[in-house]
């Protein structure tokens, strides 16, 4: 079956984009996800970074302009070609060794293999179309490029086992029937499942009611996602 994956990613035109720091990452991280981004998602970005970093599903760019002095080498990856010209307008040009429109459910160029230190993935799992069974090509692709000791690390809003408020029912509603999420049936268990299938260590925190939860930690290539 093939996935549609531009539902998730034509909502992000250039006046959305304008608005989508205070939209996403203020109100609704703070109101509807009860995540804030300086206090939980920033600090979490900033800790994983690695010499040689690919952001996938760049947004604005936000996370990246926070954390440019920490950061030595980026490469952008997003479907989007509009996100990827706002998100690369506040890296410099030294900093900056790819921006590659890319479809992450087919594999990178070959070049890319055991190449990034660290890789982030915010916001993005629950935006892809299909179950986290099928979303585990995604995690799959993504590991072929990290290197032997290399982080993927992010955060996505789960849809399943979980307890949203009602600004965040409301807006996972509207949102998945708009194709813009696909996350209705995305746990953490089933997030867990696929991670253990491509990794030799992970931490894995779960953050639900405003608070912090951490889950056993196994031995699987080290990854953390929020």
């Amino acid at each position: 079956m093939t996935l549609d994956t531009h539902n998730g990613v034509k909502v992000y035109t250039p006046t959305a984009l304008k608005l989508y720091d205070w939209w996403v990452l203020n109100i609704s991280n703070r109101y509807a996800w009860r995540c804030d981004t300086d206090k939980y998602l920033l600090p979490h970005f900033k800790n994983n970074l690695g010499d040689n970093h690919m952001d996938i599903g760049v947004g604005t760019g936000f996370y990246l302009k926070r954390a440019l002095a920490n950061i030595n080498k980026i490469a952008l990856t997003d479907l989007n070609i509009n996100s990827l010209d706002y998100a690369k307008k506040n890296i410099v040009d030294d900093k900056l060794t790819y921006c590659l429109q890319h479809d992450i459910y087919h594999k990178f160029p070959n070049e890319f293999n055991s190449s990034f230190d660290s890789i982030s993935l915010f916001y993005l799992l629950h935006c892809l179309p299909g179950t986290m069974e099928g979303k585990k090509k995604v995690i799959e692709n993504i590991s072929k490029i990290l290197t032997e000791k290399g982080v993927l690390y992010g955060a996505t809003i789960l849809g399943a086992d979980v307890e949203h408020n009602f600004f965040g029912n409301k807006l996972m509603s509207v949102y998945n029937k708009k194709g813009i999420f696909s996350n209705y049936s995305d746990s953490a268990d089933a997030l867990e499942k696929v991670l253990s299938c491509f990794f030799t260590m992970y931490l894995f925190i779960f953050k639900e009611l405003s608070r912090y939860l951490p889950r056993e930690i196994k031995n699987y290539k080290k990854s953390s996602i929020v």
